[in-house]
């Protein structure tokens, strides 16, 4: 197995991304958002996660983080992906949602070629975590990070869009409390 996308020092800076099975647009609905939101605050004050920058696209979430010391990346990670995997396919089961049978079936469809006994897997495996060791790295990554919706023709501007932490970096209040990097 591959050592170049593991987390393998545990004070280190990652930038991460999981992405939904498929590339499915989940994300456009108010009550899914909320659920990655809170289930990231959730971990910030209980899981030791530290939360540099974030942006949740409709396919996918990237965020740069750390872990407190005590706490490892991964197991937080772990925890979160299967927590909200199973909030958003009730909330899915549960909510007016046009495209209900579609995605279920989709995220059906993607447990069964899997021998784990789950009946939806609604994100991708791993959450491709690249150590960034520089200051160069870390904006590099900020940057491309906080452009993704302009990219997506969302927004016009980064700070515009509410799922993101571009809205800390320019002095406004965010959804979720970052530790902005200076």
């Amino acid at each position: 197995m591959s050592e170049k996308y593991k987390v393998l020092n545990p004070e280190g800076i990652y930038f991460v991304t999981f992405t939904v099975i498929d590339w499915i647009d989940l994300f456009t609905r108010p009550a899914y958002k909320q659920i990655i939101s809170d289930s990231l605050k959730y971990c910030v004050q209980n899981k030791g996660l530290i939360i540099y920058a974030y942006v949740l696209m409709p396919s996918h979430l990237h965020l740069i983080v750390s872990s407190s010391k005590g706490y490892a990346l991964s197991e937080t990670i772990r925890d979160f992906k299967k927590y909200t995997s199973k909030k958003l396919i009730q909330c899915i089961k549960e909510c007016s949602e046009s495209r209900k049978e579609w995605i279920l079936g989709k995220f059906s469809f993607a447990a069964s070629r899997i021998k784990r006994g789950e009946n939806y897997k609604l994100w991708q495996d791993g959450f491709h975590p690249v150590e960034l060791e520089t200051n160069k790295m870390i904006n590099q990554r900020l940057d491309y990070l906080h452009n993704n919706p302009v990219e997506d023709e969302i927004v016009e501007n980064p700070e515009e869009y509410l799922y993101s932490s571009a809205r800390n970096y320019c002095g406004r209040i965010g959804l979720i409390e970052v530790s902005v990097i200076e």
